[in-house]
Formats: C-alpha cells, structure tokens, sequence
C-alpha cells in the first residue's frame, strides 16, 4: 500500500513522520511519499526518514497513491486537489486533515493534533452515511497507529477540534504559565519546564489509570488549610474555569 501526504507543513509532516516511526516499529507495512512547496522541509524529514520519498511534485506524488492524504492549508485544498485529480486512481481513498472544508474528491475528513508524530495524538474522523463503514474503519486503523482516534458527526468533531487539535496549544500555554511561576519562585527555566511537563504526565497517568472524576482526583492532594486549596481558591478567584471554557468556545463562533 503507497501513503502519499501532500503537504509536509506541521501537520503533514507529524502525520508522516509518526506513519514513518510505526512502519520502522513494524506495527504496520506501506510506502511513504510526501510532498512539500520548499526542498528544504523534504530535506529534513529525508534527513531522519530516509526510507520515506520525497518530491516537490504532488502531481507526480499522486500518480501511485492508494491513500492520499491532503494535508495543505485549509484554503489550498480545493487548489491543489484540483490540480492532481486526474491522476488520482479510481480506487485510491481521498483523506483531508481539513475538515472544515468540503471537497467532491475528498471521501473522509479527519482532524488529528501535532502530537501523531510521538504516537500519542488525539485524531478525529467524521462519519459520513455516504462512505462505508469499511472505509471509515480503514482510515481509522491507520491514524490508531498515531495514537488515539474517535469517529464523531460533524458537530463532535468541531467540539473535538477545539479540545484536541486547539487545545495542545492551551495546555502548552498552562505549561508555560507554570514556568513562568517557576522562574518568579528562583528556580531555572529549564527546570521549571521539566517539572511542569512531569507534573502535567503525572496528573494525566493518575486520571487515566484510576477513571476518577478530576475534582475526585483533586481531593486527593487537598487538604484543609493546606498549599494546595489556596492555590485551587485563586484560580477560581482568577476565573480559569471561565477562562479556558471561554477560549475553547471562541472557535466555534
């Protein structure tokens, strides 16, 4: 089976690097090609992952594809599937990670987040009634590889969207925040950086290991005039909650 990304920006390029890890794992077995506008971003992935093919011709990239994943910018889509089109087999599966934006050629939307290249992304599949289950399932199988994968309707998947593919970015900025704190308390950093991102691992671990609710899991390490409930009391005085429900909202206006 020939994969063909076009594409190799951020997304492009974590979905083909993560593909490239899990066929070097052997969890899976298929060709590689992706494409990219610039050399020098094919040269790069080239540089790690020999074995994938690279060429700045989606054209040509095109002609062997099986699966053809197009990963542009969401108003380069219609551009560049226009262009490639007539060379798309007749059974070759049209993948966007666009799904915002509706294309005739285009038989399943998908959503995933940067983090499909170290394997733990959050991918999301729309359900279409008009494509078989089959097919669906196939796509899924395939971002499985990349980590974690929903098939959702239109409306979850907006949802979905903001909290994963939007929402790495907002957890980073908490990650940030914390540093930030860190540093005003004298630690360095870097430092601080490592702590923030363990401390974060570790609260996702206990959630994902325990099922408990998180307010369950907050009880937990707060105790009655301890640190921790003055901490909690001045995130509500700040209004976090409010805060990141807000920011998760503001995409979909």
């Amino acid at each position: 089976m020939n994969i063909t990304v076009l594409g190799s920006g951020n997304m492009g390029g974590a979905l083909v690097k993560g593909w490239a890890k899990a066929v070097r794992n052997k969890q899976a077995d298929f060709s590689i090609t992706c494409t990219a506008k610039t050399q020098n971003n094919l040269d790069k992935i080239k540089t790690d992952y020999p074995e994938v093919t690279t060429m700045t011709d989606n054209v040509l990239a095109t002609c062997n594809a099986d699966i053809l994943v197009v990963a542009v910018k969401p108003w380069l889509v219609d551009e560049v599937i226009k262009k490639v089109e007539k060379v798309i087999k007749p059974t070759c599966l049209v993948v966007s990670v666009a799904a915002s934006v509706e294309n005739p050629k285009i038989d399943v939307y998908t959503m995933p987040n940067i983090a499909v290249e170290f394997g733990e992304g959050m991918s999301f599949i729309k359900n279409n009634e008009s494509i078989s289950v089959e097919t669906i399932n196939k796509v899924a199988e395939l971002y499985k590889l990349l980590g974690k994968v929903m098939i959702v309707d239109e409306k979850q998947m907006n949802a979905g969207n903001m909290l994963a593919g939007c929402g790495i970015a907002y957890v980073m900025r908490m990650v940030r925040a914390m540093m930030s704190g860190g540093v005003e308390m004298g630690l360095y950093p870097n430092v601080a950086k490592e702590i923030a991102m363990q401390t974060m691992l570790g609260a996702v671990t206990v959630l994902e290991n325990t099922g408990l609710h998180p307010e369950q899991a907050i009880d937990k390490v707060t105790t009655a005039g301890g640190l921790t409930i003055k901490g909690l009391n001045e995130l509500d005085h700040a209004g976090f909650n409010s805060a990141v429900i807000r920011c998760l909202k503001a995409g979909l206006k």
